[in-house]
């Protein structure tokens, strides 16, 4: 049987080749012999790749195609979509890891043997993995998959089995960011974390890619002794991501780990009806009005009230009291409005009276999608027969953890000041009260007509701590911000003409060598207490912030892999969000770990300034042509982003003066940041009676 040809569309062409679409289209109309569109539509038509590569190769436009952009471009090409093409390479994956010895034995094999041999033994790998009603559907035959499956398991030879599928299912996520609602790593290991250690048997009803559950069976909490949980139990509405999410699951933990996998809606359709679990982790969607209100008015999980249509979080939550055992944990993530909706008023009572309901944690902005809003986690143990109801809980503001000058606390610190909290409310039933961060207050003070959960309106302001003094200090540092503000505004603009400079592109000056482009994104932790590098994420890079990000860790059979480090000089660009940000790394930021979404252009000292080409970077129009548009998403095509050719003395005086405004804009930053802080202080202070009213005479009073 002769090999299956791969397809690629004209996106996928801009990527091997490191151009933008516009490009693709030119080489179609200016070269006869370029390859003819064998699928697709007329719009979006699709061409063989091995014919693509040799034409890219002949032109002198493509040198080498890695094996994973081979493998991904297979993947996205697969007759049956690409859900369907990870599923077929999930499960070969899963045969070289759990039955090596069946899988030596393709060595080879012709394509004609792989198609007719691997379904049978690719199914019992599933079946003896994930159970015989795991969600994994592989296609009567293979006879379009065997370039896929012959490079799936080239790259597994060099990466291992799991971190080949969680590149492959990463690639797939990050291509469709509107699809999915993610659960970043860094709250996901403090969901795990709070839920308990040693735990038997996790479930989590609402699993989406796995993330809560990965965390809780392949990392351990540094600073405790954690076990992994034996059995993870998950329930995904979406058939497809289902399937990718068990696949997930069982590459990335431990064999002796169990792992049942089911598809459908948990609340209309429960998989697991008689499991009561040590823990249950949950990330439910949010503002769902189609959750099953009309249908469920009589279900016994409504054990704390019956859910208004509008408060599907509630629904969830109590779903997952009902799957856990007496003493079993339960930690959901849930959005700002749940703890002050009067609609769920009623039920939010009874979880306090029942000494259901432990903690409240309000994470800072920008943890977990949505982005934009201080998202909560509500801890909760559901109460034995015997167990008497708590008399305190536990309210966190984690938004409110210090932290230096304009800069928002890193998650590390947010996640140590949240669990010394838990922990020790946990144990002792009290925890030291930090003023603006956390405090335990008493059911009784909370059972009133608004039952309002949210741990802001419980916490005195921190900005009452210290005093008029330190509101004295503050005002001292931001006049004296003001004044470096003052002397750092650029000088008046020369007026000039339009400039006519001839350009080159990020793609080009990498292949030539004047600079090394690398993503973002890969790179673990052993776990091993080492020391690890904090990540910079694309939301410092924006915010102009050190960085705050946590490194996953590695899963138990696959060593850790080296991320990304930064380096002072780099500049790194943010690829999500629309806007013109390029940022040049200094010596405090140096070392950190390159996040998903950030890319890190390193230029070479002889051909580059690293401010000229972060200053031009910058240019709106630079970035309107580099930008590309999925839906409401907009991402930027690094390779495309342009800088004039300039000799070197050029680009100094141009890097020197895009210096200069990176100064002044961090002088801004730090100056609104203080402004912001004495302003919020004195009005705390005046409304408390810290401050007093008195001060100069005001002309021009009320009469």
């Amino acid at each position: 049987m002769a090999e299956q040809a791969s397809e690629v569309t004209a996106a996928g062409i801009a990527r091997l080749a490191g151009v933008g679409r516009a490009a693709v289209s030119n080489w179609r109309r200016r070269h006869g012999d370029f390859p003819k569109p064998v699928g697709g539509t007329e719009t979006s038509p699709t061409f063989e790749l091995t014919a693509v590569e040799r034409w890219l190769r002949d032109q002198g436009k493509l040198a080498v195609v890695p094996v994973h952009e081979r493998l991904w471009q297979q993947a996205e090409s697969h007759p049956g979509g690409t859900p369907a093409a990870l599923r077929i390479a999930g499960s070969l994956l899963m045969l070289i890891r759990e039955r090596p010895a069946v899988s030596v034995g393709y060595t080879g094999c012709s394509d004609a043997e792989l198609a007719a041999r691997l379904p049978g033994d690719m199914e019992a790998a599933l079946t003896a993995r994930l159970g015989a009603q795991h969600p994994v559907r592989l296609p009567a035959d293979l006879d379009d998959a065997v370039p896929l499956l012959r490079a799936t398991a080239k790259l597994a030879l060099e990466m291992g089995p799991g971190q080949t599928y969680e590149f492959l299912l990463g690639r797939y996520l990050d291509a469709n960011p509107r699809q999915f609602t993610l659960t970043p790593q860094g709250p996901a290991e403090l969901m795990t974390a709070l839920a308990g250690d040693r735990l038997g048997s996790v479930l989590d009803p609402a699993c989406g890619s796995g993330s809560l559950l990965r965390a809780a069976a392949v990392t351990a909490p540094a600073d405790s002794a954690a076990a992994t949980a034996e059995a993870l139990h998950a329930q995904e509405a979406d058939p497809d991501l289902a399937a990718l999410t068990a696949l997930r699951l069982a590459l990335a933990t431990d064999p002796a780990v169990r792992v049942r996998v089911r598809a459908g809606d948990s609340l209309r359709a429960d998989a697991f009806p008689g499991l009561r679990a040590d823990a249950v982790v949950c990330h439910p969607p949010f503002n769902d009005r189609n959750w099953g209100h009309d249908e469920l008015g009589y279900d016994p999980r409504w054990e704390y009230g019956f859910p208004a249509r509008t408060e599907s979080e509630l629904a969830w939550l109590q779903h997952a009291l009902a799957h856990a055992r007496d003493g079993g944990s339960v930690v959901v993530l849930m959005p700002p409005a749940a703890a002050s909706r009067r609609s769920g008023r009623r039920i939010r009572a009874d979880l306090l009276r029942r000494g259901t309901l432990r903690a409240v944690i309000a994470l800072p902005p920008g943890a977990a999608p949505p982005y934009g809003i201080p998202l909560h986690l509500w801890v909760l143990r559901r109460p034995g027969a015997d167990q008497r109801p708590a008399a305190d809980v536990l309210l966190v503001d984690a938004a409110a953890v210090p932290a230096q000058g304009a800069e928002k606390a890193p998650w590390q610190v947010v996640r140590a000041a949240v669990l010394d909290a838990w922990r020790a409310f946990d144990r002792h039933g009290s925890t030291e009260e930090r003023p603006g961060v956390s405090r335990t207050v008493p059911v009784i003070d909370l059972l009133d007509d608004d039952v309002d959960l949210a741990p802001a309106r419980h916490l005195p302001p921190p900005a009452a701590e210290g005093g008029v003094a330190a509101l004295d200090a503050v005002r001292d540092r931001l006049a004296a911000t003001l004044r470096r503000t003052a002397e750092l505004a650029p000088a008046p603009a020369t007026p000039g003409e339009p400039a006519h400079w001839p350009l080159t592109t990020i793609g080009e000056l990498a292949r030539a060598g004047a600079l090394v482009m690398r993503a973002g994104g890969p790179g673990t932790t052993a776990g091993d207490g080492a020391a690890v590098p904090a990540v910079l994420t694309e939301h410092d890079v924006i915010a102009g912030t050190g960085p705050t990000g946590v490194l996953p860790a590695a899963a138990q059979d696959a060593p850790a892999e080296e991320p990304v480090l930064t380096e002072a000089g780099d500049v790194v660009v943010p690829v999500l969000g629309g806007g013109a940000v390029a940022r040049v790394v200094d010596a405090d930021t140096a070392g950190a770990a390159l996040g998903r979404n950030v890319y890190l252009l390193r230029p070479d000292p002889a051909a580059l300034d690293p401010w000229f080409l972060a200053g031009f970077l910058r240019g709106t129009a630079n970035n309107r042509q580099a930008s590309s548009y999925a839906s409401t998403a907009t991402r930027l095509d690094v390779r495309r982003l342009q800088v004039p050719r300039l000799a070197a003395a050029d680009q100094r005086r141009y890097g020197e003066r895009f210096r200069t405004l990176a100064r002044f804009e961090e002088a801004l930053r730090q100056a609104a940041h203080l402004g912001e802080q004495l302003v919020q202080g004195l009005h705390d202070g005046l409304t408390d009676g810290t401050v007093r009213p008195d001060g100069p005479a005001v002309e021009g009073g009320a009469g």
